[in-house]
């Protein structure tokens, strides 16, 4: 997803923000550009399609040069691929030359109004972003007022969705106006300079010294001063912090492997997945793309095909798009699907899922698909660049950052998480509650310190671990949307450790695998505090009849008795349609330790590959 930098200072900016924009190159972009205010008080700024190097490339042409400066990566969400819709952009034309330029990141959903309404007033579009509307609206009101910061602030009182902004005006030396409403933005703060970013690591060779906005937050930077309003427009002090930067992420830092560094890191990943797709308790219409709206509103039907980790994702989705926006859907391993006839339903879309966005399976799916018989081909993948993401019709990138460890993890909780996404906006077309809509949203903000949560387990887990060590099977349970939770724990402790391990449907046991369980399998279960609980403690009696050794993974505030032969391990709380995605976590963990005691290549499990390029 997109990046901004910004930068206030005595020395030439630009080579900071360049250097920013390269550290956020693991986001996806498909453009990049850079403004800053000239020595003679006048915005200059470049803008190139494809990488930063193209925009590097550029610059030793038309230099810009300035200490007060921003910069952009952008994914296009409104308008093709092109400069004109790239960032920064411009407003000035046809006005007293008092420039202003802005970057932003997110979605402006009445965007279209407001672009009507300043063509009135004489505005002519270059772009068409959503973004361009806010340059020109603050310009307007800049000429008003000659105050650069109430003309932002008058300018957000009129936008409705989702923003992250950095603005700066010609003759305004030394100053940059910034705002955030739904997507995260950062302050550095240096000697006599200072900062801003959407995300820590593209300030890293500059500060350690961090300061967090809140939601609604409005600033004023300048080299020596940080005034900051909150959403009541009340002057406040928002304390700095040192952060220690963590490794990048080919770089494992403090950690063991690379597993167990992107398992830490998924509390962060669940908010990248959500940045700029929903406001405070909603998902927001253009969170795929202002086209995705009206293809959406047509689906009688939702096609997933997957690979292994990326299936089980889509599995999970299933339970919540039939449930919560009533759509049949079918979820199928790729490799199968590409050699049978599958009968495509009316107006059916087509999903696919990969992490690398090259697995040989998936794109031979993709292709089927493309010719013909479906409504449209929607891919949820990690790798901006990769052939899945040009092949399809619509993207959502995950924004997990690169995943090293074979075995998946981080990419598995955000696909999980952008599939919610996409349910909850199919949801709403067919006239999902919308009190549903926000409380699962309102949720989806609290995923990730649940998440955190989880990760505390690590030590009892760890622990745990001793009882897997030696075994050569192990059994997974689980009911409803657990089932490819299941499964997905199952996975991993097959891929990380050797063990064979299986994930079935709760249920299913008295009809087949429970023939397998006896003293020398564990059995693990996930008890979610759900409609399906009882039925669940049934099934588990059944495998303690049988000298089975249970290890259930119970939600906190369900009831349980100590039993021989059944140890518990409390999970805190979580809402009903996250739980999925959160309670895969202790899975993980569970795996991981389980190959170290094993002493198995945890990052590069025997016989595996991280993006499965033949069939």
């Amino acid at each position: 997803m997109c990046g901004i930098v910004g930068v206030v200072a005595e020395r030439n900016a630009t080579p900071i923000l360049i250097r920013g924009l390269q550290r956020l190159e693991y986001r996806g972009y498909d453009s990049a550009g850079v403004a800053a205010i000239s020595p003679a008080g006048e915005i200059t700024r470049n803008r190139q399609v494809g990488k930063v190097q193209n925009l590097v490339d550029a610059l030793e042409q038309n230099p810009v040069i300035g200490g007060t400066g921003i910069a952009h990566t952008r994914w296009a969400t409104h308008g093709k691929v092109t400069v004109e819709n790239a960032h920064p952009h411009l407003s000035s034309s046809g006005f007293d030359g008092q420039d202003v330029s802005l970057v932003h990141n997110g979605i402006i959903e009445n965007h279209a109004a407001l672009r009507q309404e300043l063509q009135q007033l004489g505005y002519a579009f270059l772009s068409e972003t959503d973004s361009e509307v806010i340059v020109h609206l603050i310009h307007h009101h800049f000429q008003s007022n000659k105050n650069l910061l109430e003309a932002v602030r008058q300018t957000l009182r009129r936008l409705t969705g989702a923003y992250a902004l950095a603005v700066i005006a010609a003759g305004e030396h030394q100053r940059v106006i910034a705002a955030r409403q739904g997507c995260p933005l950062i302050l550095g703060k240096g000697i006599d300079e200072n900062y801003l970013a959407s995300d820590i690591l593209a300030l890293r060779a500059v500060t350690d010294r961090f300061i967090y906005l809140e939601e609604g937050d409005l600033v004023d930077l300048r080299p020596n001063q940080i005034e900051i309003w909150n959403v009541e427009d009340e002057s406040v002090v928002r304390s700095d912090v040192k952060v220690v930067m963590e490794a990048d992420d080919m770089e494992r830092g403090n950690y063991r492997h690379f597993m167990q560094k992107e398992m830490f890191q998924q509390p962060e990943v669940i908010r990248r997945a959500l940045e700029g797709r929903v406001s405070k308790d909603r998902v927001l219409d253009a969170a795929l793309g202002e086209e995705s709206v009206k293809l959406l509103a047509k689906v009688e039907a939702v096609t997933i095909v997957a690979c292994g980790t990326s299936y089980l994702a889509g599995s999970v989705a299933r339970y919540w798009i039939e449930e919560l926006a009533g759509v049949p859907c079918q979820v199928e391993i790729a490799s199968e699907y590409r050699y049978r006839n599958p009968a495509r339903q009316k107006n059916s879309l087509f999903i696919t899922i990969s992490q690398s966005g090259e697995t040989a399976d998936t794109l031979a799916a993709l292709r089927l698909a493309k010719e013909g018989g479906f409504l449209g081909t929607l891919t949820l993948c990690n790798v901006p660049t990769s052939a899945t993401v040009r092949e399809s019709d619509f993207a959502m990138m995950l924004n997990a950052g690169t995943e090293v460890g074979v075995a998946s993890t981080k990419a598995f909780v955000a696909q999980t998480t952008a599939l919610l996404l996409i349910t909850l906006v199919l949801g709403r077309q067919r006239g999902l509650d919308p009190a549903v809509e926000t409380d699962i949203v309102e949720n989806l903000h609290r995923l990730p310190e649940t998440v955190s949560e989880l990760l505390k387990l690590d030590g009892p887990i760890e622990k745990l671990a001793e009882q897997f060590a030696h075994k050569q099977h192990a059994l997974y349970l689980g009911r409803g949307s657990f089932y490819p939770i299941a499964m997905e724990g199952a996975l991993k402790l097959k891929e990380l450790s050797y063990i064979h391990a299986e994930g079935y449907a709760a249920g299913e046991l008295k009809h087949g695998p429970l023939a397998l369980v006896d003293e020398n399998m564990p059995v693990v279960a996930l008890a979610p505090n759900d409609e399906l609980l009882e039925k669940l403690y049934s099934n588990l009696q059944e495998v303690r009849s049988r000298g089975g050794r249970l290890f259930v993974f119970v939600e906190e505030g369900v009831s349980v008795q100590p039993e021989q032969g059944i140890l518990h391990i409390e999970l805190p709380s979580c809402h009903k349609y996250l739980a999925p995605i959160a309670y895969v976590v202790p899975l993980q963990l569970l795996a991981y330790h389980v190959a170290l005691i094993k002493g198995t290549d945890v990052d590069q499990p025997r016989n595996l590959a991280k993006s499965v390029t033949v069939e």
